[in-house]
């Protein structure tokens, strides 16, 4: 069981973001990566389409063997995740939720800023986080609406993305936050057009070593944490485009297979 992959997956290339914090903290794990882009984006979806589609994934990544699922996708871990739990209760899930506490905490200005999908921002999940950590703090919520499509098809940089963020920073910055949560996994690969968009005094926060640690934390646990093997592999499979989603690992020093899977 110890050297059984780790299980990720996502509504595309975004939950790789997740994957790249996953593998720094634990190089010698084995993981298998789904990519579902043919369905992206999930924040559009309705609750039952976005179970529907994480169970499809959870039994392809359970079919490989894996020992925990991460779901690197902020809007299924929140529409999702508990039902995931009950269905398979023997397997262990690490999900992601938009990182409220961290910059409820550190804010000064106590007016905080999140970027989400429509999916994320209407859970119940979301909501209840808000409610437990943020009194007392002003949240503005923005849906990135368009965001996810362009980062799909490769163009994070383009005119069009740095339009669309500047439409949904203004009302943010109106409002004088010092802390901008990204809670979509596709959205870190926004922070160097998000850096140009914004004073110096915002911090740009996510949950990708979060989530690493807690990866760490539940193979720890289990007794599950990989110490057989020197050389670790990786699995990449998408239903879209595969020279899209290698052009989001190129700086990964590991060797890495990356090939389409209808699924």
């Amino acid at each position: 069981m110890q050297s059984n992959p780790i299980g990720v997956f996502d509504s595309g290339v975004g939950g790789t973001s997740i994957w790249k914090e996953i593998h720094k903290l634990l190089p010698l794990e084995n993981t298998i990566y789904l990519a579902d882009s043919a369905n992206a984006p999930y924040g559009e979806k309705s609750t039952e389409e976005i179970i529907q589609l994480s169970v499809k994934n959870t039994e392809l990544l359970l079919s490989y063997n894996c020992k925990l699922i991460v779901v690197a996708c902020n809007t299924a871990t929140t529409n999702a995740i508990k039902y995931l739990r009950n269905t398979y209760a023997d397997v262990s899930f690490i999900g992601i939720e938009p990182a409220i506490k961290p910059a409820v905490l550190q804010s000064n200005s106590k007016t905080v800023g999140v970027l989400a999908t429509k999916g994320t921002l209407s859970s119940s999940l979301f909501h209840s986080t808000v409610k437990s950590h943020a009194e007392g703090i002003k949240i503005i919520e923005k849906e990135g609406k368009g965001l996810v499509p362009l980062i799909e098809a490769g163009k994070a940089s383009s005119k069009e993305t740095k339009t669309l963020l500047k439409t949904f920073l203004a009302p943010m910055l109106a409002h004088n936050i010092d802390y901008l949560v990204l809670g979509c996994t596709h959205y870190p690969y926004l922070v160097p057009v998000l850096k140009e968009l914004l004073p110096k005094h915002v911090n740009i926060i996510d949950s990708g070593e979060a989530v690493a640690r807690q990866t760490k934390a539940v193979l720890t646990k289990n007794s599950l944490l990989n110490t057989l093997n020197n050389k670790s592999s990786h699995r990449f499979y998408t239903n879209a485009d595969v020279p899209i989603l290698k052009s989001f690992l190129t700086e990964v020093k590991s060797t890495i297979n990356v090939v389409y899977l209808d699924f």
